[in-house]
């Protein structure tokens, strides 16, 4: 494996104090991790990260979740509620680069490291934080969980059958999503930083940041001046077919190859009919041109389906993508999992963990002189608190010591 891939030192020697929990934060500061930064979480010294799932006086059984946000970090536990703890870690702002929160709204106030405070500390210091919904929202004060997000963004609206109700998407667009913004736009903020040694505030909600995501739909919307509907596996405002899900033996669940031939190729449907043996169709005036087909788009499906049913997805994948037309088998996560390709190639790598079983994760998708950056094991609640406070802090072992009997860390 070290061989196909690397160590990123992009952010080398950028420091971040990360007081983020669950995914939104978690997930921005692993990117920039993955990229070279030493980001150091700050956590609670009896349970850390609720993301950690910790259950008091048991095992751990479930440190899944944990790993795959919080890979190629180091952990320092501090009581901030102490007043050692709290001139702690403003010890670490004043060294910091960076620092980023998720809290409930109200709470980094309330500890005592608000902007305005931190920015006192370090002027030069990026502060950034990542809420539910934004300043000025009616609901600004509100909880928001990923689901929250993308039900209240617009997503739900535009998953599901035309005819069915909103559905909530299989993934967490809303969490790691907005971590992603916000991630690009602290490198943005360092970026200027070299030039004016300012710091800046960083403020996104998880509301808005569906929103950036949803500027397809706002786009057909626009067109159509209706707001953006359902469509199932078809593409509401792409009017073309053959277009969608048709399905593969043996007949599973996730047994289904999406097709998708182009208005702006006409070659695309004379092609599919070749390949599926309907060749007796090719320049019938029924399917001429893409509104004929979507108004035949019952017989256009079942043509193709005719021909999916008798083949595994991945050979109908592999045979329609030859033909020169789009197409995607639906892969579920074992089965992606169990394609060697993407462990050869970096994308999937197996984190070794000092506590737990290895376990297989993706990584940093984006290659760097053909290699993505190493995933490295999650950290250890509080594994790395005297580390770091003599590599930010210079203190010794018999301070830390010192500190641990305080029960200040």
């Amino acid at each position: 494996m070290s061989d196909i891939v690397a160590d990123f030192k992009f952010l080398s020697g950028v420091k971040i104090v990360d007081f983020t929990q669950f995914e939104a934060g978690p997930s921005c500061t692993e990117a920039l991790a993955w990229l070279g930064a030493d980001v150091v979480k700050i956590e609670n010294p009896r349970m850390g990260d609720p993301g950690r799932r910790l259950r008091p006086g048991q095992p751990d059984n479930d440190p899944y979740y944990f790993h795959v946000f919080n890979a190629n970090k180091r952990s320092i536990t501090v009581n901030l509620k102490s007043p050692k703890g709290l001139e702690l870690v403003k010890d670490l702002l004043r060294k910091a680069d960076v620092t980023i929160e998720n809290f409930a709204p109200g709470a980094i106030e309330r500890l005592g490291l608000g902007y305005d405070v931190v920015k006192a500390i370090n002027p030069g210091i990026v502060y950034a934080q990542i809420k539910g919904f934004g300043e000025g929202s009616p609901f600004e004060k509100n909880l928001a969980f990923d689901m929250i997000a993308q039900a209240a963004g617009g997503t739900f609206s535009v998953t599901g059958e035309a005819d069915g109700p909103p559905i909530r998407p299989g993934f967490s667009l809303g969490d790691t999503g907005t971590g992603m913004l916000m991630a690009i736009t602290i490198l943005g903020a360092l970026y200027k930083r070299r030039e004016t040694g300012e710091g800046h505030r960083l403020q996104v909600a998880m509301q808005d940041a569906i929103m950036h995501y949803m500027r397809i739909n706002f786009a057909t919307q626009g067109l159509t001046g209706k707001a953006a509907e359902r469509g199932g596996s078809k593409v509401p405002g792409v009017n073309n077919a053959p277009m969608g899900l048709y399905p593969c033996a043996p007949g599973g669940p996730n047994d289904y190859v999406f097709i998708m031939t182009s208005r702006a190729n006409p070659e695309h449907w004379d092609r599919l009919l070749k390949l599926v043996g309907r060749e007796d169709l090719i320049g019938d005036a029924r399917y001429a041109t893409p509104a004929d087909r979507v108004a035949r788009e019952a017989e256009v499906d079942a043509i193709i389906a005719a021909w999916t049913k008798t083949r595994d997805k991945r050979a109908a994948m592999q045979a329609v993508g030859e033909a020169g037309i789009p197409a995607g088998a639906v892969l579920d996560t074992m089965e992606l999992q169990n394609d060697v390709t993407f462990e050869q190639r970096g994308i999937m790598q197996t984190m070794v963990h000092p506590v737990h079983k290895p376990f297989k994760m993706p990584g940093w998708p984006v290659r760097v002189d053909g290699k993505p950056s190493r995933v490295q094991a999650s950290p250890v609640l509080g594994a790395n608190t005297a580390e770091v406070l003599g590599d930010w802090l210079g203190l010794d072992a018999a301070g830390v010591e010192a500190l641990r009997a305080e029960g200040v860390v």
